[in-house]
């Protein structure tokens, strides 16, 4: 299969028509929707899906994402708060009862960003946002510039984002229109699609299939079977916190007044491009493995699945020894004395999370736009008509602080305040190497019960 260039065009699927998909149609033409098991009732969470299908690979658990990725940007326009709050609940009620919160279904995430809570319900806010007890600050920040982004990095400031998962792309599309259409008082600004998987049973996975078919350079050297276009699996269960550990309230992170956000998250959003050619051409397959994980370890060549667990996780003395004796950090190495459990702890749902269990939840996915499928403002975006390699990254973790420190572990900052020395996209500084980040956000994620246009029924 080879995209037309109509189909390869970003805006043109998406300008004026919601639910129009472009590129993104061949992912069903060329993957099959996997088998899922049944799930119970959806928590109070919005974040997190049911009916997750498990594969073993090289001896990991893989949780198998949904083929289809949505996340849709807004402002709110209205003039009644209240009743844009019982509508778009009535809204979100609807497709509950049309769809199981799971990937055979549809998962729906409402994440309201800080410009809504300053400029809509600015008393309420002041009293019940929650805040981050270890940082001394409110757990939803504004989003900053890390010392690998580059200086037009754009920070946005959108009211709310809207993620949509579904192994089925008419379940997104229906969604889209009863939430961005239907109510009319969600200004869309950026509409950002994508997929995820393939290759888990067999066969070549999507990543390579659809950068092939786009034409974007370097997608022939994409393993046949990889989930992300870095050809690394990323979603082994090990490496992905388990349920309710990215709550605000599961770690003692967070102070929640009143318990209104008790049940809810902080998330992430950024966009990155990836330089596929660099990252194949200019790193052998063993230089990927030091990279994406630690220095020196050794995997058997062509591996994809290369299982960190909780014994397995590297402290903050690793990373500096490997900075002074090697000059480079590992990618998961160096987030891990941050995204890890440095204890056992018995979190406030009762569960017992071992040391070296994962905290951060990711829900990102591949894109071949550039950098998005469809924006309101395309000069400021930076839209591109040539299909790029990219991630829309997507990461539930319990405060934004939480986030901040992770990624700037990234950046060889550290969480006892260490900071190694590197030049923005030196070769020893893991991925930044060969990614590039363009916008970033960040927001709070409600409980289901506060899902639509939070307090404002405290005003």
């Amino acid at each position: 299969m080879r995209f037309t260039r109509r189909q390869v065009v970003v805006g043109a699927a998406a300008a004026g028509v919601l639910g129009a998909a472009g590129i993104y149609e061949a992912v069903d033409q060329l993957a099959s929707s996997p088998q899922r098991p049944p799930a119970a009732a959806p928590g109070p969470e919005q974040h997190l899906l049911g009916g997750q299908r498990i594969v073993h690979d090289n001896g990991a658990e893989v949780i198998v994402p949904p083929l289809h990725h949505e996340l849709v940007t807004a402002t709110v326009d209205t003039g009644d708060l209240r009743d844009a709050q019982r509508r778009l609940e009535a809204a979100l009620a609807g497709l509950d009862a049309r769809y199981p919160a799971t990937p055979a279904g549809l998962g729906v995430t409402v994440a309201w960003g800080l410009p809504y809570f300053r400029r809509y319900v600015p008393g309420p806010a002041r009293r019940y946002l929650p805040r981050d007890r270890r940082a001394a600050k409110p757990a939803l920040l504004d989003a900053i510039r890390f010392p690998s982004d580059p200086s037009g990095t754009i920070l946005e400031q959108n009211d709310v984002a809207v993620l949509l998962r579904s192994d089925r792309l008419d379940h997104i599309a229906d969604a889209e229109e009863a939430l961005f259409h239907d109510t009319g008082f969600l200004r869309m600004t950026s509409v950002r699609k994508g997929f995820a998987g393939g290759g888990f049973d067999g066969g070549v996975g999507l990543p390579k299939q659809m950068a092939v078919a786009a034409g974007v350079p370097g997608a022939d050297l994409i393993p046949e079977t990889a989930e992300l276009f870095m050809g690394f699996t990323s979603t082994l269960a090990a490496n992905l916190g388990p349920d309710r550990i990215a709550n605000l309230e599961t770690l003692g992170l967070a102070l929640i007044p009143d318990g209104y956000f008790r049940g809810g998250t902080h998330m992430h959003l950024s966009h990155i491009t990836e330089d596929l050619e660099a990252w194949y051409l200019n790193f052998a397959y063993d230089e990927r493995v030091d990279t994406t994980f630690h220095p020196g370890l050794k995997v058997k060549p062509g591996t994809q699945t290369v299982p960190q667990g909780p014994s397995e996780v590297a402290t903050t003395a690793d990373v500096v020894r490997d900075y002074r004796r090697l000059g480079t950090i590992g990618h998961s190495q160096s987030m891990q004395p941050s995204s890890r459990l440095q204890d056992d702890y018995l979190g406030e749902d009762g569960t017992l999370y071992k040391k070296g269990t994962a905290i951060p939840q990711r829900a990102d996915f591949n894109t071949l736009d550039s950098p998005f499928f469809w924006s309101a403002d395309p000069k400021r975006d930076g839209m591109s008509e040539t299909p790029a390699a990219g991630v829309h990254f997507v990461v539930f973790n319990p405060t934004s602080d939480d986030f901040h420190r992770n990624r700037l572990a990234m950046d060889g900052v550290l969480p006892d305040g260490t900071k190694l020395a590197f030049e923005p996209h030196s070769r020893g500084q893991g991925f930044n190497a060969v990614l590039t980040t363009t916008h970033r956000q960040n927001f709070l994620v409600p409980p289901r019960r506060h899902r639509s246009f939070p307090l404002a029924e405290r005003l």
